[in-house]
Formats: structure tokens, C-alpha cells, sequence
């Protein structure tokens, strides 16, 4: 710390070149100084993997993040832990006044503890109260977004703890009622310090899943501490995100933990999340036997109601002789045939000798039967018809027809 560098180095890190580089331990001085001018303050997260030995003046910790995969490494005087009213434990929740060190000798950067502190359940308590009004003015516990289960999914997404009693009951609880569904079991922590990831990690993978149709977050009873990280914005927020139907089912009936009230069903247990995610096959056996007696008993009766009308309607005296409506309608069919026959037949008499008439009219009038009378059609050369004397020329050629054929004539003078 005390050894000053060359006044031949370079003075800033952006002057350093591969001709004149900075010795490490001017590097390590460096940051060691710009360390030190950092002030105390207080920080918050949980603590992992505490190391205190009988007979050491310190005690080292992992202070990790609630919410990410961040930790740091502290120490603190055994002096500092014997002054908190109860001993700390591996993941409890605290803040801690600490102040930033670096080791030049092996460029370590520490983090020197002066003073550590429970974060007490009043505290927790009041956190989780404002977490609740934020998510719910932003609208993420209303029942309107809440999305239906499906009544029998394909695939059973499930997000456990390892080896655990929630896992066994909902397994045991889905078989029982439906022995053929199918689970994707993802076993994550359900307590300490990494449980925010890993189950986030994993309602995101079973999210992307196509065939799963329904995710089970389930975790049995504990203290409230151990269901804090159920209440953890992160975690609460990619249940909500999920765009597959989430059910929760976090310790017991009297513990609601804020994913509670994401979720788009809430469960008391995880025994009463497998009674909510598949059908009971005995149940619905039944029902379908009630659905076939029922269809039986009433198709059974609209036959035998049908059966009924077609007796009646036998009985009745027009069907004791069945070809009589029918000779009946047959003897109206001949009346209308015959009646039909002489109304044509006096129509075409009539129409004949209208006919007649008018050809004996036609044949009175014709020219041809003026000709027979004898008289005869004189004409020009040109076919001009002589109608005047004065008309014909000395020795002109005329055609004369008569009613049997034509022939020429020369007129004579005077």
C-alpha cells in the first residue's frame, strides 16, 4: 500500500501501452484506492453457506441477491454476530452495514461487515402489503385475465421440489382419478436462496411446451420464511407472464403466498391441485352410464309412442280397406279423364268445321277460282296486266292465263 509508483508509469490506465504497462501491483493499488473512497452502506439479501468456527475472531458468509443469481462475500467480527438478539441462520433475510476492501496482495475484493440486522416479519409483511397494491393496480389480480383449465389436458406440467411429499401427492392424486395423464416434472428448489430461479426458469420452459396444457407449481407446508420467495415479484410476475393456465398450490389452506393471486387457480393443497387439473374417470364412467340409460329410456319411448301412432292410425276404417281412398281417387282421376276426352273432342269438331269455312271462303275469293269461272289474266311481255282496251297495241304479243295453264296471243287490228 505504502510503495509509490515510478514517476516514469504512465499516469492514467488509458496512457498504458505494451511498451509501458502498468506493474500489477500498481493496478492493484489503484483500484484498492478507488475502493477505499467508497462510503459504508447498508445492503440487503439472504445469507448462504455461513462459516463460523469456534475460536475465530471473524465469520464469512455468501450474502446473496432475493431476487437474481448475484452473491457477494462478506466477513464479520464475531463481536458484530454476538450483538444480534438471535443468531443468524443459512437463509434468513438481513441487512448488513458493510464497507467495500480490496486485497492488493491477491486483488481480492472483500466486503467487511460492521453491523448486521434481521429484516424483522412486520417489515416482510409490510413489503409483500405494498407488493400486493402495485400488482393489483397494474391489474394482474383480476378475474377477468383469470384464463379456464382445460377439462383434460394433454400434458401436465409440474414444478416441484425434489424428492418431495407435493410431489408424490399430486402424482398419486392425478393417477387416482385419471390413470393415463401424462406429467413434465421439472424438480427445482422450493427453499433458500435460489428457489426465484429455478422455479422461474422452469414455468418458462414448461410455458414453451405445446403439448402442456396446464402447470402445477406445488410446494407442501412451512414457516414464512420458507414461502417467502412464492411472494417475490420475479417469481410473481412470471407466473402471470405464463400464457399456459398456472395453478397454485403453495403450502397449506391458511398460507396465501401473492402467486395465490396470480395464478388462474388457486389450490389448497397440492391433494386438491390433482383434483383440479384432470377428471375423475369413475365420476365420468358413471355419468356416461347415466347419459346411456337416459338416451335408452328415451329413444325406448319415442318408439314405442310412434309404435302407438301407427296402431291408431291402423285402426281406423279407411285402413280396414286400404284400396278404397284409393279406388275412390281413382274413379275422380276416370271422371276428370272422361270429362276431359269430350270437352277436346266437341272443341276439335268445332275448330274443324270453323276450318272448313274458311277454306271454302278462301276458295270463293281465290283468283284460281275466279279463272275456273272462265275468266281469263291478259299481260304485257313485261308482265304488266292489260286492264284497258286502249292499253294493247296492234299486233303486240299478250300472255293470257287461263285456270289450265297460258298462252300467247296476237291481237288483230281494228
Amino acid at each position: 500500500m505504502g510503495v509509490t509508483p515510478p514517476t516514469s508509469l504512465p499516469p492514467t490506465a488509458r496512457d498504458t501501452t505494451a511498451e509501458q504497462p502498468w506493474p500489477v501491483r500498481t493496478l492493484s493499488m489503484k483500484i484498492s484506492d478507488y475502493v477505499d473512497r467508497m462510503s459504508p452502506l447498508w445492503v440487503e439479501g439472504q445469507i448462504v453457506q455461513l462459516n463460523h468456527r469456534p475460536g475465530m475472531s471473524r465469520a464469512y458468509f455468501t450474502l446473496r441477491d432475493t431476487d437474481v443469481d448475484m452473491s457477494l462475500s462478506v466477513s464479520i467480527s464475531v463481536g458484530a454476530l454476538a450483538a444480534m438478539p438471535a443468531p443468524p441462520q443459512e437463509g434468513a433475510r438481513v441487512v448488513v452495514h458493510l464497507k467495500p476492501s480490496f486485497w492488493t496482495k491477491r486483488g481480492t475484493l472483500t466486503m467487511d461487515a460492521r453491523q448486521m440486522r434481521h429484516v424483522g416479519v412486520g417489515e416482510l409483511l409490510a413489503r409483500l402489503e405494498h407488493l400486493k397494491q402495485l400488482l393489483r393496480s397494474e391489474g394482474l389480480f383480476e378475474p377477468g385475465r383469470k384464463r379456464p383449465l382445460p377439462f383434460l389436458p394433454r400434458t401436465i406440467g409440474l414444478v416441484v421440489g425434489r424428492n418431495t411429499a407435493a410431489e408424490r401427492d399430486v402424482l398419486a392424486g392425478v393417477r387416482r382419478r385419471w390413470p393415463a395423464a401424462r406429467f413434465e416434472i421439472r424438480q427445482v428448489a422450493v427453499q433458500g436462496a435460489t428457489t426465484v430461479t429455478e422455479v422461474c426458469a422452469a414455468v418458462r420452459e414448461l410455458d414453451e411446451l405445446a403439448q402442456v396444457d396446464v402447470i402445477v407449481v406445488a410446494r407442501g407446508g412451512g414457516s414464512f420464511e420458507d414461502l417467502l420467495p412464492f411472494s417475490n415479484e420475479t417469481l410473481v410476475r412470471a407466473v402471470a407472464a405464463a400464457r399456459t393456465p398456472v395453478v397454485s398450490a403453495i403450502g397449506h389452506e391458511s398460507d396465501t403466498p401473492i402467486v395465490d393471486f396470480v395464478a388462474d387457480l388457486r389450490a389448497s393443497t397440492p391433494t386438491h391441485a390433482a383434483a383440479a387439473v384432470v377428471p375423475d374417470v369413475a365420476d365420468e364412467l358413471r355419468g356416461l352410464t347415466t347419459v346411456r340409460a337416459r338416451s335408452r329410456r328415451a329413444l325406448t319411448t319415442r318408439i314405442t309412442r310412434e309404435r302407438e301412432r301407427i296402431t291408431s292410425v291402423m285402426s281406423r276404417p279407411v285402413m280396414a280397406d286400404r284400396a278404397a281412398i284409393v279406388a275412390r281417387h281413382r274413379a275422380e282421376v276416370e271422371d276428370l279423364r272422361a270429362r276431359g276426352r269430350g270437352r277436346l273432342a266437341d272443341r276439335l269438331a268445332r275448330e274443324h268445321d270453323r276450318a272448313g269455312q274458311l277454306l271454302r271462303h278462301l276458295r270463293a275469293v281465290s283468283p284460281q277460282h275466279t279463272l275456273e269461272r272462265g275468266y281469263a289474266v291478259v299481260r304485257h311481255a313485261d308482265g304488266g296486266i292489260v286492264r284497258d282496251r286502249a292499253e294493247v297495241e296492234a299486233d303486240e304479243l299478250l300472255r293470257v292465263t287461263v285456270a289450265r295453264g297460258d298462252f300467247a296471243v296476237r291481237p288483230v287490228a281494228g
